[in-house]
C-alpha cells in the first residue's frame, strides 16, 4: 500500500493482529513451498527460499512447519499442487489493485475473488490495464528505533538498495527484485534485522481518498481480500487523507 500518512499506522496495526492468526502462518508456508518448488529445497542456492524462511522465522513460524513446507515444495511430502496467479482489479474510487493469489484450484479462487469484488464495489480489470501503474520491487522494513536514517542509508545503498523512505514507525528500503536478499543480508550483518522483506508491486501514481464512505469501502474490500485464504499479498494505489484517516483510526 502506498502512503506515508495515518493509513500506514492503521495498516501496520492490522498486520500485528494478523500475525497472531493462523492464516498468517499459512501464507508464509505457501510462499516457502512455492519457493522450494521453483528453485529447489536448499536455501543456500535459492534466494527466494532464503527470504521466505527468514520471513517465517521473523513471524515465529515453528521450524517443523518450515521443514514441512519445504518438503511439500520439493515433493518429499505429498501436498496439493500450488500455483501463483496475479489478478488486476478496480476498487471503489477508481483505485487500482494487484491481487496475488496462491491456490490449488484456479477456478475456485477466480470465482471467490470475483464475488468479493462484486459485493464490495469492485471489479476485475483486463490484463495490463492496471499493472502498468505498479513497479515490481523489493521492500525491506525496519523499525525506526533500530538505527538512524544515515546509518540505514550507508549500509543499504552500499549493498545495492535503490531508495530509503520514512513511513510511520518504519524505515522502508526499496531494492531491485534481484537485490532484495543481498541488501537484507548486508543489514543483518550490521545487526539490523528486518521486520519484513517482500517483493511488492509499488504504485507509481496514487489516488488520494478524501471521502469517508469511500475510505471505509476501500478498507473493507482490502481487508476481505487480505483475509481470503488463498491471497498472499494485496497491493493498491490509494492514500487516505489525514483528516479521514483520523476518523478511521
Amino acid at each position: 500500500m502506498a502512503g506515508h500518512n495515518k493509513w500506514s499506522k492503521i495498516k501496520r496495526g492490522k498486520a500485528i493482529v494478523d500475525a497472531k492468526r493462523g492464516n498468517a502462518f499459512s501464507k508464509l508456508a505457501k510462499e516457502i513451498t512455492l519457493a522450494a518448488k521453483q528453485g529447489g529445497g536448499s536455501p543456500d542456492s535459492n534466494a527466494r527460499l532464503r527470504s521466505a524462511i527468514l520471513a517465517a522465522r521473523a513471524a515465529n513460524v515453528p521450524n517443523d512447519n518450515i521443514d514441512r513446507a519445504i518438503k511439500k515444495g520439493t515433493g518429499e511430502l505429498a501436498g496439493a499442487q500450488l500455483e501463483e496467479i496475479l489478478y488486476e482489479a478496480y476498487a471503489p474510487g477508481g483505485v487500482a489493485m494487484m491481487i496475488e493469489i496462491v491456490t490449488d484450484n484456479r477456478n475456485r479462487s477466480a470465482n471467490d475473488i470475483r464475488v468479493l469484488l462484486g459485493k464490495n464495489q469492485g471489479t476485475f480489470a483486463d490484463s495490463g490495464s492496471v499493472s502498468y501503474l505498479f513497479k515490481r520491487r523489493g521492500e525491506i522494513r525496519l523499525d525506526k528505533t533500530s538505527a538512524t536514517e544515515d546509518q540505514i542509508m550507508e549500509i543499504a545503498l552500499d549493498a545495492g538498495a535503490e531508495d530509503i523512505q520514512e513511513e510511520g514507525d518504519d524505515w522502508v528500503v526499496y531494492t531491485a527484485t534481484d537485490q532484495l536478499f543481498q541488501v537484507a543480508g548486508a543489514l543483518r550483518e550490521k545487526n539490523l534485522a528486518s521486520r519484513t522483506q517482500n517483493l511488492i508491486y509499488q504504485p507509481q501514481t496514487t489516488v488520494t481518498v478524501s471521502d469517508l464512505d469511500t475510505a471505509k469501502s476501500l478498507i473493507r474490500l482490502y481487508d476481505l481480500l487480505d483475509d481470503y485464504d488463498d491471497s498472499q499479498h494485496i497491493h493498491a494505489n490509494f492514500e487516505i487523507d489525514d483528516a479521514i484517516a483520523e476518523q478511521l483510526d
